[in-house]
Parts: C-alpha cells; structure tokens; sequence
C-alpha cells in the first residue's frame, strides 16, 4: 500500500541549519543531503566545502570515499549470482576460496594468535550477515592485533584482491562461524568470490553488471578520468591515524587534512574492495538506493527479482546485533536493530532510541556518509561527508530525527 505521508517543507528547513551548524562548529568541512519521496527527489541540499585548502565548495557533483556503503552493492553482486543458481548461500567459502579449506578459530578469551581449534569454514551467509568469523584490524582482540601488524584493511593502493585474501587466510578466525557478530573485512572476502564465480575482476563486474545499467558513470574504484578537484578531501579530528576507531587521541584541529585530490590513493586504485573501496557522487549513490527501494528495478533496469531484495531486507539474525555479543566498534545503536544482507535493518524502532520505521534498512561509511531505505514511507536518504572516524559525532541519528520529524500525514 502506498505511503500517505507527505513532507512538510518548513521543518525540512530544519535540516539546513542542521547541516549548516557542523560545518559551522567545524565539525565537517562540508556535506550535502539527497532525499527521495515516492519515487521523486524531494530535498536537496549541499553546504561548506570539500576542500578547506583550497575553499572549494561542496557540490552536488562532489566525489566522495563511500567506504563502507560499497558493501550492500556487493551483496547485490552476491544475490544476482545466486539468483542464476551459481551457489546457494549455505555454500562453504572453500567451494570457491580453496585456501580457507583448513580453517582454525581462536579459542575463547585466547590470548596468542596460536591458542586455536578446527573450525569450519564459513559459509557465504555467515560472510553476508558478518557472522563469519572474520574482523576488522580496528576492532580490539588478539586477531585485529595481527591484521593491524600486516595492514590488511584493504586500501586501494594494497595490489590484488587475490593476494590480500591470500594474506587473511593464513591468520585465524577471531571465533566459530555463526556464534557471534562482529563487523569484518567478509564483504571484502565476498568481492574474491564474485570474481572467482563470475570471471570478471570485481571492477569489471561492478561496471557491467550495476553500474552500467543503473547509470551510475562516476562511482568506482578509482576517482574517474576528468574529475578534476572534484574528488573531496578527507579530514579527521583525531591527532593520529584517521581510521584508529577505538582512538580517544583527539587533536587540536578538528579538520585535520588526512587524504586530497593529487596524492590520494582512491585516484589509481589496485586493490578492489567490496568492503569500502568505492567512490561516489550522491545522485549516483540514489539511484543504487531507489533500485534497492523499488525492489530490484531501477532505470528500466531489473538488477534483482523483487522477492530477492525483500529477502536482504529482513534481518537474518536470531534476534537483534546485541544479542550476539559483538565486541567490533559500532557507530550506532546495535540494540533493537536487526542485520540484513550486508545492512542493518530496525526490528525495534524503541530500542534503537532514534525515530525510524519497523524494517529501515541502512548502513554507512568510515567517512561519516550513510544511507536509509524507508519502504513504509516510500522514501530513500543519501548523506554525504568526508570525515574520519564516523563515530566523531551522533550526525546519523541527529539526521534521522530530522527527516522522520518532517513527515506528516
């Protein structure tokens, strides 16, 4: 049935202040906010800059690092592999990477990387769902420890996908697959697998396969030829690395320039990651969205079936992500919110103690963007920033609030 609700253009004003009020207290250099309603762009707005050096203004053409929002394009890359009966999501990550065949996890509360047992190899669900096994080298815990000595974080500038999985197999799993949550490098393991099944690069499969029919011409892996400065620049209010999530090293500037336009490695990309390697502008990123909203379809385009897409949209875990003792770094309310694939979806709007709709479906990236598909209220947001860590400040659901408090019946 379709939504009822209406936008009131008065309080959408509201979220002008909002935006224009960070970029004020020099908490984000420059942002900009696409919404949709029914199908229709229904709120624009752009404010500050993406480069503070140069005073170059944030636009509506701005480029920006999407890191983490390119892990629901790839489990769309996923699904339209298992929609052609390639594999089914209970399959082993060894039917496809033969080289996490003999897989170890560490055992509970170990404390060397070798206090191991046998464990199975992860199946793609668990790689969807971020049950797996796998982390990230910003979590805390003795395997990001060791994946933070080797880098592998899968910057654009590491080589082959191929070679930086290579190098995770080798290490343990931080536990048995299925037993918990924790947020981790498996949508980068994912990206390999599509390439494995597929027989293209990730790139390659991304381009033709997504990119090209949803019109998305400058979203990639690397910042596209002719772009000029538009590609923003990245700060930070940390005193050290931009990406130490769990760091409370706070510096004196809270715009520290930490990647721009001319020596960045988002510029000439080796290393495909599934997991956050793409760049984007946000009426590109929208029509991803809308495609996801309209259950598949987007541009004349059918990129999944429609029961496909409600199958991503539910949450796959027992309960919500807090039930599942995640000890990974969170930017956001684990509590009363549900995982997807490859996105966490409300299954309490109350618990998460920011308004929303039963069933949103959302996610972000390190550098501050974030997405949320609404389908009861038939709207799609687009937020986009560049500031690192996205845990700097509570900007998601301060938005959030704002959209939600303008619609009306």
């Amino acid at each position: 049935m379709r939504s009822k609700t209406t936008l009131d253009p008065a309080r959408l004003n509201r979220i002008r202040d909002w935006m224009q009020r960070y970029v004020d207290e020099r908490k984000y250099a420059g942002s900009s906010l696409l919404l949709t309603h029914h199908g229709s762009e229904a709120f624009f707005h752009a404010c500050g800059l993406r480069n503070v050096e140069k005073d170059l203004p944030f636009q509506r053409d701005t480029l920006v690092r999407i890191y983490s929002m390119t892990k629901p394009i790839t489990s769309v890359a996923v699904m339209m592999l298992a929609e052609r009966g390639l594999f089914h999501l209970d399959a082993q990550l060894s039917e496809f990477l033969p080289e996490f065949a003999s897989v170890q996890a560490l055992v509970p509360e170990a404390e060397r990387l070798d206090q191991t047992e046998d464990a199975p190899s992860p199946t793609l669900h668990q790689l969807l769902t971020h049950t797996s096994g796998f982390s990230y080298p910003f979590n805390p815990g003795v395997l990001p420890a060791a994946m933070d000595a080797q880098k592998l974080i899968f910057s654009p500038n590491q080589g082959p996908l191929k070679d930086r999985i290579g190098a995770l197999a080798q290490l343990p799993l931080a536990f048995q697959p299925g037993t918990r949550w924790e947020y981790s490098v498996s949508t980068d393991v994912l990206g390999r697998v599509v390439e494995v099944v597929s027989g293209k690069t990730l790139d390659q499969f991304f381009a033709q396969e997504i990119f090209e029919p949803l019109e998305m011409a400058e979203t990639g892996f690397s910042v596209p030829k002719g772009a000029g400065d538009r590609f923003a620049s990245l700060y930070t209010p940390l005193a050290g690395d931009a990406m130490a999530l769990n760091s409370a090293e706070t510096g004196d500037d809270t715009l520290r320039l930490t990647d721009e336009t001319g020596a960045s490695p988002f510029e000439k990309a080796t290393t495909f990651s599934g997991g956050g390697g793409l760049v984007s502008t946000i009426d590109d990123y929208v029509k991803f969205t809308e495609m996801m909203r309209n259950r598949g379809q987007g541009n004349g385009h059918r990129l999944l079936g429609p029961k496909t897409v409600d199958f991503m949209l539910q949450n796959h875990l027992p309960g919500d992500i807090a039930s599942m003792g995640p000890q990974s770094f969170a930017e956001q309310p684990m509590e009363g919110m549900g995982f997807g694939l490859a996105g966490s979806v409300i299954i309490n709007p109350g618990r998460t103690r920011t308004p929303g709709s039963l069933g949103d479906f959302s996610w972000g990236g390190m550098a501050s963007t974030f997405f949320w598909i609404d389908r009861s209220n038939d709207l799609s947001a687009v937020f986009f920033t560049q500031l690192s860590p996205s845990s700097s400040y509570p900007s998601r659901s301060e938005l959030k609030a704002l959209v939600m408090g303008a619609l009306v019946e």
